[in-house]
């Protein structure tokens, strides 16, 4: 299409939905490789006060959740959804709930360089399906080799605070828009899409979209 339109998505990296999400958005985009959208990503923490280190993920989830109990009977429709979109997720394998604002971080600095996309799909990759660790900065430096990017200068800038408050300041205003889980799909500027929506929906908007142009 000649006129591409905004398809902003917040989302987290640790997020299983937002996961989901993409699988089914990825689906409905290759069977439509005319679409008309020009994707971004966004930084949304669901942990923004976990510690920079992280933390025990077992630990983590059984306090969300209310115990062990609690953390099977919330993460039930996660595998539910994963399965039946054909993900292999290593949850057994998953030690560590990672503080994420490091992998926002790498996310941002990929979109510069046009490799947004694929930083989000390689984080995916390596906490769902390799059980990394990703707040890890050898981890994360290893993830932006391996979409070429500079590995050494992506190093250099884990080490400092380089867009640190940006991408707190980008989450804020998205919760201050009023979004308040993810994903969240906002739709050239206007309709917010929430939740993990099924490639038949996008099948729709994009039939829509098109129609309208």
């Amino acid at each position: 299409m000649t006129n591409p339109i905004k398809l902003d998505i917040m989302s987290d990296p640790i997020c299983p939905w937002c996961y989901i999400g993409k699988t089914h958005l990825d689906k409905a985009l290759a069977e439509h490789p005319g679409h008309p959208f020009r994707i971004e990503w966004h930084p949304f923490q669901l942990n923004p006060d976990m510690p920079r280190e992280g933390m025990d993920r077992r630990d983590y989830l059984e306090g969300k959740f209310g115990g062990k109990e609690g953390a099977v009977r919330a993460y039930a429709p996660v595998v539910e959804h994963a399965k039946a979109a054909g993900l292999q997720i290593d949850f057994e394998g998953m030690k560590r709930t990672p503080n994420t604002l490091d992998a926002h971080r790498l996310i941002h600095w990929a979109g510069i360089e046009g490799r947004q996309t694929a930083a989000v799909a390689a984080l995916f990759d390596a906490y769902f399906v390799q059980a990394r660790d990703i707040g890890d900065h050898d981890v994360l430096a290893d993830i932006a080799d391996g979409i070429e990017m500079d590995a050494a200068v992506v190093r250099k800038l884990l080490q400092s605070d380089a867009d640190e408050k940006d991408i707190r300041d980008r989450d804020a205003h998205s919760r201050a828009m009023g979004v308040n889980s993810v994903p969240t799909f906002v739709v050239a500027n206007k309709h917010a899409v929430p939740g993990a929506q099924p490639p038949e929906l996008w099948a729709k908007v994009i039939a829509e979209l098109t129609a309208a142009a």
